[in-house]
Formats: C-alpha cells, sequence, structure tokens
C-alpha cells in the first residue's frame, strides 16, 4: 500500500508519461501495456505513450486495438523522440532493460524517473526508482490489476472497461488459460473481472480460435515430423527458419507449441528452438519438480519462471564445436538430475 500511494503520487505529478514493454511482446505485456495506458488517458487524464521494442504478433492486435501504440521497429526517430519526452517512463513485464534490446541503450540514458512492474526473478533494482516486482503473481497483469486496485481504494468500478478486458486478456495468455503460474490472487481476479462484465467467451475467442490455418498446419508437421522424445523424459523441436518459410509463420504463430510435449506422461521438460538470424530464441516448459528456469539461465543466456522460462542461444558462441541437437540433449538431461 506504501509503495501504490508513492506510485499515485509519482503519476499524478508526471506530465509525459512513456510506458515500455519488452521485444518480441507477448499478451502480458501488451495487456499490462495497453490496460496501464488506456488507465492513464481515461481515468487520470495524462499525456500517455506505449513504446514496443517491435511488432507484436497479429493474433494478439486485439488487445491494443484503436489506443494508438509505437512500434520502434518501424517508427525508430519516434520511438527515441518518446524516450527523449518523457518525464516518467513506466517498465513493465520485464526485469533488466537489456530485455527491450535497442532500447536499452536509450532508456538507461534518460534521467526520467523509472518505474518497474513485472512479475519475473532477479530485477535490476539499480535501474529504477520505485519497483513493484512480485514473482508470486501469475503475470504483470495480475501486478498491474491489484496496484490499480488499490490506487482505486480497493474497488475497480473506477477502472476503464478496456483497461480490464486488457488485463483479463494477458493474465489468460501468460497462465495459457489457467495452465502455469496460477494462484488463488489470480482466481479472485479472474472472478472479479467476470464479475465486472468482462466477456470471457469473447477473449477465448479471439485469443485461441483466431489463428489461421497455416498455425494449425505447422503444429500438426512440428508434432508428427519435428518433434524428439529422449527416454529419460524431455523433448525438443527446433523450429528452423527452412520450416518457417514453408508454413509462412508469421510472429506469435508458435505460441504454444513448447507446451504440447507437456501431455506426455513421462516427459518432464519441454524445449522449442525457434531459429532467428544469429540465433536461437528458447522457449522451455516443465512439469513441477523440474526447473525450466534454471536450464534456461544454465544453458540458454534467459530464465523465467521455475516451469516456465525463455532464453536465445547463439551457435558460434555457445555450442563450443557442439552440433545444436547434442547440446540441447546436454542441457535437458542436466535438467532431469
Amino acid at each position: 500500500m506504501e509503495k501504490t500511494s508513492t506510485l499515485r503520487e509519482i503519476l499524478h505529478k508526471a506530465s509525459n508519461i512513456l510506458i515500455v514493454v519488452h521485444t518480441h511482446p507477448d499478451g502480458d505485456a501488451l495487456g499490462s501495456g495497453a490496460a496501464m495506458l488506456i488507465y492513464l488517458r481515461e481515468r487520470m487524464g495524462k499525456k500517455a505513450d506505449l513504446l514496443l521494442p517491435d511488432s507484436a504478433p497479429e493474433y494478439l492486435g486485439f488487445i491494443a486495438e484503436g489506443v494508438g501504440i509505437t512500434d520502434a521497429a518501424v517508427e525508430p526517430q519516434r520511438a527515441l523522440e518518446l524516450i527523449d519526452g518523457a518525464d516518467l517512463i513506466i517498465i513493465q513485464d520485464l526485469n533488466q532493460l537489456h530485455r527491450t534490446e535497442q532500447l536499452a541503450a536509450p532508456l538507461s540514458e534518460s534521467k526520467a524517473a523509472k518505474v518497474l512492474i513485472d512479475h519475473h526473478m532477479f530485477p535490476d533494482a539499480g535501474q529504477f526508482s520505485l519497483i513493484f516486482s512480485e514473482p508470486e503473481r501469475s503475470s504483470t497483469c495480475e501486478l498491474l490489476y491489484y496496484i490499480l486496485k488499490d490506487i482505486e481504494g480497493g474497488s475497480i468500478s473506477g477502472i476503464p472497461a478496456r483497461s480490464l478486458y486488457a488485463l483479463m486478456a494477458g493474465m489468460t495468455t501468460d497462465t495459457n488459460n489457467f495452465a502455469n503460474s496460477v494462484f488463488p490472487s489470480t482466481f479472485t481476479m479472474a472472478s472479479e473481472l467476470i464479475a465486472a462484465g468482462v466477456d470471457r467467451d469473447y477473449l477465448l475467442q479471439k485469443i485461441y480460435f483466431s489463428y489461421r490455418e497455416n498455425r494449425v498446419r505447422l503444429m500438426g508437421y512440428m508434432q508428427n515430423e519435428g518433434l524428439t522424445i529422449l527416454p529419460e523424459g524431455a523433448a525438443y523441436m527446433i523450429l528452423t527458419k527452412e520450416i518457417q518459410d514453408r508454413f509462412d509463420l508469421r510472429e506469435g504463430e508458435s505460441e504454444g507449441l513448447v507446451n504440447v510435449p507437456l501431455a506426455i506422461g513421462n516427459v518432464k521438460i519441454s524445449v522449442l528452438l525457434k531459429e532467428a538470424d544469429d540465433h536461437f530464441r528458447v522457449s522451455l516448459r516443465s512439469k513441477k519438480g523440474t526447473s525450466a528456469q534454471r536450464c534456461a539461465m544454465k544453458f540458454f543466456n534467459g530464465g523465467g519462471h521455475e516451469n516456465a522460462a525463455g532464453g536465445k542461444l547463439f551457435p558460434e558462441k555457445d555450442l563450443g564445436g557442439m552440433k545444436l541437437e547434442d547440446y540441447v540433449k546436454q542441457a535437458l538431461l542436466d535438467a532431469l538430475k
């Protein structure tokens, strides 16, 4: 409550607020970013902007539709102008500024006050003047929900409806529809939002039943042709550029694929590697008792939550002469120890 009171004062004093989320924004980043943006504009009457380091997945576009966001990959000069003009920068859904990639340097150099709102472990405390960091939250959307509720004196009646929808959408995606990282507070949030009129069926339709045919065919192909299961209880998939091109894959359309092998009884950890220009983006999911987080930190330059983590693999730097699949196997077998 003390921190919330401090945040309330900071928001009231600020005249030009910028919200920034992590690169490759997911539903939690978009949901929390859009919810805060709408709240600041509509509830507090503030001049506020939402800045994405790069483009959001097309299927999640409905979360921030019509609110006016800036994509730094499309408008790099405007992104720098927004950072330069802000007197308050709110960083959401990331624990360290390097997760904004090309925006990290200008953000770090900015003299604006910086507030962190995030649910990942190990925040870089030295970069922020006020920190809300709670790993025991399902998502940044959940954390922001309770922050805004506190600001509103314990009621959500004053929070704009579109903010509430964005918060429900982001929490739903980050928990994989209540399958991962769920706490009692998560269900309380969902119950209160539904009672307030949020149409969860509409959100589920938009999130899980609005994909292109290409995604469905890719999911089938990867499960049939691209899935390797180790007898020790691990699974991995490598989504090469060739496969991505074959299925005309767009950003975000491989979301959820890493979870599929965990449906197999003896599989305790699953890894998906998606090839990019000079590296692989890595997603890890595990069952209770096996640490996806430790594996991400030790082998994939990443981190995250105990059972849901991510990172990057740079073949030239990280493999040390090993074949890619041998390296992945080594990482998985280490995780199972």
